[in-house]
């Protein structure tokens, strides 16, 4: 199944208040609260901010006169084409108040846990099947030998785990990245979820690309914005980078205490989508303790997490995690944690060959032109001080260097022996004393 003709089903939008399966008292305090911050009056207006269709705004309204917290205000908007406005009474303002500071969420209406489950089934990041073709597409960018892309593909398309170890330098941060082009459609992310009474805000401008929709012409007979439920955001596939700044506190749910709501953890946001581990090693917790804490997730692909009250509970883990680490694995796993990882890759540096490739790419980008000689000297007398070490990073960084010399000398661009030994200078520091 080629993922570019594949489509996530859509949340269907609710059609009345009763299938909503949240808290009746809920709504109706996110419904006033809203009004009460935003200063709404229009059913309309209102349905566009807590993102439910029209009818069910209008059953919500009916429900709080009927608890006398709106009342009509007796005038139709012409503007609003001749739309009933709503105030909160006396008693609607007292309510919202008190409403305000349980909890001061107001907006979207929440989606419950459960039917979120079902969604996440819906749009699994397990259901995607990625080919070859795609995956080279994706990582067109990169000088990659074919056995890499033997490994990393059914790797992908399982969406498990996959680990990438291997020297720094060589590009696993961005075969992580192709990764995630690869994957290529859309799917919904909640803007917040329900637990247990609790607001949950999952979408974050920060981490997911909402996808353009379509606008609706209001002169047209076919209308789109009923097609699918407006408490999502129609989204990327996420992608959640880390590195040595992951703790694991940045896994748990975040709460706020003044404005007493929920933030999703990281793994939580990126459901459906990719969390990359960069730099396994560089983090203030031990690699194991990271490990530890996905064992249950990677296994169960299930999460647990915990409410203010310790109250536990379950939500989906329905992520590609990727790790990529420079250290051995055998040096910072221990053989249980290793076996709960699905694939290891070792991504190692490049041969001659394909560096060669590599500086020749790099330079035609940057306009350096190429020099056998210079060259030939790189090869010759450089590498060997190194045992030919080559790595990804080193046509970048060499081909920079002379292109910053050769601007402060006031030269066109250009590749000699001398600027390379100049370059090479400062691609690696000296093992020596230093004298204080």
């Amino acid at each position: 199944m080629n993922i570019e003709n594949r489509n996530v089903m859509a949340p269907p939008a609710p059609r009345g208040v009763k299938g909503m399966l949240l808290p009746l008292a809920m709504m109706r305090d996110i419904l006033i609260k809203t009004m009460f911050r935003m200063n709404l009056d229009m059913v309309s207006d209102i349905s566009k901010v807590i993102c439910l269709p029209i009818p069910v705004v209008q059953e919500l309204v009916d429900m709080a006169r009927g608890q006398l917290l709106l009342e009509a205000t007796g005038t139709l908007n012409a503007n609003s084409g001749n739309e009933m406005g709503y105030q909160l009474t006396d008693a609607g303002k007292a309510r919202a108040l008190d409403a305000l500071a349980q909890s001061e969420y107001f907006g979207a209406m929440p989606v419950p846990l459960d039917i979120y489950r079902e969604q996440v089934k819906r749009q699994s990041i397990r259901n995607i099947t990625v080919t070859r073709d795609r995956l080279t597409s994706a990582m067109g960018h990169l000088v990659l030998p074919d056995s890499l892309l033997d490994h990393l593909g059914p790797a992908v398309s399982a969406g498990r785990s996959i680990l990438m170890y291997g020297p720094p330098g060589n590009g696993k941060s961005s075969i992580s990245n192709g990764v995630r082009d690869a994957l290529g459609d859309k799917i919904y992310v909640p803007r917040a979820i329900e637990y247990s009474g609790q607001v949950i805000t999952v979408y974050d401008p920060i981490v997911h690309s909402a996808a353009e929709d379509n606008e609706d012409d209001p002169n047209s007979l076919r209308r789109t914005s009923n097609r699918y439920d407006t408490r999502y955001v129609k989204c990327e596939r996420p992608t959640v980078i880390t590195g040595g700044e992951l703790s694991l506190s940045m896994l748990d749910l975040v709460y706020n205490k003044t404005a007493r709501t929920y933030q999703a953890p990281l793994q939580l946001k990126s459901t459906g989508g990719i969390f990359i581990v960069d730099d396994l090693g560089r983090q203030a917790e031990p690699p194991q303790a990271l490990i530890n804490r996905w064992i249950v997730p990677l296994e169960e692909s299930k999460d647990i997490l915990a409410l203010q009250s310790g109250e536990k509970f379950e939500v989906p883990f329905d992520t590609l995690v990727i790790f990529s680490t420079n250290f051995h694995p055998n040096k910072i796993f221990d053989k249980a944690a290793l076996r709960r990882i699905f694939y290891k890759i070792k991504i190692d540096g490049p041969n001659q060959a394909d560096f060669l490739k590599i500086f020749a790419m790099v330079a035609r980008k940057r306009k350096m032109p190429l020099d056998e000689d210079a060259l030939i000297h790189l090869l010759n007398n450089r590498y060997p001080e190194i045992g030919n070490a080559y790595a990804n990073y080193q046509p970048i960084f060499l081909i920079d260097q002379m292109i910053a010399i050769c601007e402060f000398e006031g030269m066109e661009y250009q590749m000699t022996p001398k600027l390379i030994d100049r370059a090479w200078e400062n691609m690696f520091v000296k093992e020596e004393e230093i004298i204080h």
